[in-house]
């Protein structure tokens, strides 16, 4: 028994040694990278990133760099929850793929048949696009970003009502133009055939399947000992805190987090054809077809700075390259605080996850391009030292620019209105409502997302600057400008704005007064005569002012200034009352854009 326990553990020995010097060779391609992502991390003033490698099916490296909690000093780990952004998006369409692999929809079929409450802006639009077209961004539609960012709404429905007024810049089909809208309808889609929600789905077909026991869907999902806080840099070096982003509206486009642990039983389902631990998750039809090309995102040649880098096309969810010779399927993820990048190697069977808790950051690029060389058997190309030296000769273009700026003034186009005819809630169909205000003999914009300050420029323009909770106003960092325009009376009737779209967004005034009480409307009562014609201002109802003209509809007269009332039923026409020296109401005059029309009160 002696001599065969020892040869049993002989060999043992020798098979551990085998693998011990299999798994010595794998992890040699890895030799320093260590110390290349930290050095990273501290050149972009990064908080902390984590990485995760897959090849076949095993995952092979995990590791947490940096910090989770950058003021406490708490250390990211391979399971510290990260926001992923956009990398949502292969979610998403994934549970579409599963939805038609179990015949309850298909890909090339209007998708207004599958959700009649979806209603774009035409009626070609209406009858042609599919789920394929919104998979691959390729439905005429720009972003419309800011809709759901800055301005939000109550509910995803609210949202999905807004499509019908986003106007196409390009036709169906002709161009790849990156859409969150499309994907939160897709989200919108599965909800309505499988009579769940969203996250329900995200939850049963993916996180339980694939053991991603860190994943979640909203904000709520930061509620653990374990989770990043968000960081962006201020002032070119400075790490500054910011707030989670609430993006439940919009959750199919890119709400979930995770971790890199979770995201590698991602992707190697992925890599395996669809299979997690022998259960097909994703079907392996679906697979294959949403890393192949849908169409393409642009053309050109490749850069000077990586020439074996080049193609560029969408998939359905993934967006698909040659890098350096190997197809390359990735996604990347930007949201409040965090950017990741989720990619693999087909051919390779290789998958490397990264995840960075800084706002719009290169760090998960730069880390994902180190890993992909180490593992694929390339010459490590060090891209961050070209992108540092451009990132100082921009700051130092825009610091001299900033010194040399031109402040000459426009002659006559000073302030020529009191800031309250600017003040008043503007709204759009397409983009929600925001109001204007005054505070501290200041202009700002309270846009439902962030507060912006209104510096002026000329005429009836005025510059925005972000109103930042933690650090203030930086007047260094502008953002768009508003333009407000008056209307045949010379009053502020709306405001228009670049917002990214095919034309400036119009924004409609309502002025905001407070409702004036029976008590302070009957001063205005009485007969006010025209001439030959004569109206008459009445109350209806407990505080409703109205005035009525012979021949014509009684006319709701809605407060927008002292003493001074709009025409609710007929946009353009405001009514203003004259008081002499003892508040007595002594006339009226009637404005409107044929003219100004004095009415002097009976007595």
């Amino acid at each position: 028994m002696r001599k065969v326990s020892l040869y049993l553990c002989l060999l043992l020995i020798a098979v551990l040694r085998v693998s011990a010097q299999s798994n010595d060779k794998q992890l040699q391609r890895l030799a320093g990278v260590d110390k290349i992502v930290e050095k990273m991390l501290h050149d972009w003033h990064a908080a902390g990133v984590a990485v995760a490698v897959v090849e076949k099916d095993k995952v092979i490296y995990t590791k947490g760099f940096g910090y989770r909690d950058y003021e406490k000093k708490l250390p990211v780990t391979p399971n510290t929850v990260f926001a992923i952004g956009s990398c949502s998006k292969a979610f998403t369409s994934a549970l579409l793929g599963v939805l038609r692999e179990e015949g309850k929809l298909d890909f090339e079929t209007p998708v207004r048949n599958y959700l009649p409450e979806l209603v774009f802006y035409n009626d070609d639009m209406n009858a042609h696009i599919t789920l394929r077209d919104m998979m691959s961004h390729r439905t005429g539609l720009s972003r419309y970003d800011y809709s759901w960012y800055l301005f939000g709404a109550p509910t995803r429905d609210s949202l999905l009502y807004r499509i019908r007024f986003m106007e196409p810049n390009e036709p169906l089909r002709y161009k790849w133009q990156y859409n969150n809208f499309m994907f939160m309808a897709q989200g919108s889609v599965a909800e309505k055939l499988t009579g769940k929600s969203w996250e329900e789905n995200m939850k049963l077909r993916f996180f339980d399947s694939l053991g991603m026991t860190h994943s979640s869907t909203g904000i709520d999902g930061f509620k653990v000992e374990d989770a990043a806080v968000g960081y962006k840099v201020t002032k070119d070096t400075a790490i500054t805190k910011t707030d989670y982003k609430d993006i439940q509206i919009i959750a199919p486009a890119g709400s979930i987090n995770s971790s890199v642990s979770d995201m590698a039983h991602w992707v190697s389902a992925w890599i395996n054809g669809g299979k997690y631990n022998g259960k097909q998750v994703i079907p392996a039809a679906y697979v294959s077809e949403a890393q192949s090309a849908q169409m393409a995102m642009g053309g050109g040649r490749p850069g000077k700075d990586q020439p074996e880098v080049h193609g560029s096309d969408y998939g359905l969810g993934w967006m698909i390259s040659s890098y350096r010779g190997h197809y390359q399927v990735e996604h990347g993820g930007n949201i409040d605080g965090f950017t990741a990048s989720t990619c693999f190697y087909p051919s390779d069977s290789i998958g490397i996850i990264v995840l960075a808790n800084q706002n719009g950051s290169p760090v998960p690029m730069l880390v994902r391009n180190l890993f992909s060389d180490r593992l694929l058997g390339l010459k490590y190309y060090a891209l961050t030292d070209s992108m540092l030296k451009k990132r100082a000769a921009q700051l130092a273009m825009d610091k001299k620019g900033q010194e040399s700026k031109d402040t000459a003034k426009v002659k006559g186009a000073g302030v020529i209105r009191s800031l309250s005819d600017y003040t008043g809630v503007y709204v759009s169909k397409s983009f929600g409502s925001y109001e204007v205000v005054i505070q501290n003999d200041s202009l700002f914009a309270l846009i439902p997302q962030e507060k912006n300050y209104l510096k002026h420029v000329a005429f009836d323009i005025f510059q925005t600057y972000e109103v930042d909770k933690y650090t203030g106003i930086d007047t260094t960092a502008p953002g768009s400008k508003i333009k407000f325009n008056a209307d045949m009376n010379g009053d502020i009737s709306e405001s228009e704005i670049d917002l990214g779209v095919k034309d400036a967004v119009h924004f409609s005034r309502t002025p905001k007064i407070a409702p004036l009480g029976k008590a302070a409307l009957e001063k205005y009562l009485g007969v006010y005569s025209f001439g030959g014609m004569e109206a008459t201002v009445h109350i209806k109802g407990e505080d409703q002012l109205m005035m009525n003209v012979p021949g014509q509809m009684d006319f709701t007269l809605v407060p927008v200034d002292k003493n001074k009332f709009a025409l609710k039923e007929v946009k353009g026409f405001t009514v203003e009352f004259s008081v002499n020296d003892k508040g007595d109401v002594v006339s009226l005059t009637s404005i409107q854009p044929n003219g100004r029309f004095k009415a002097d009160k009976k007595k």
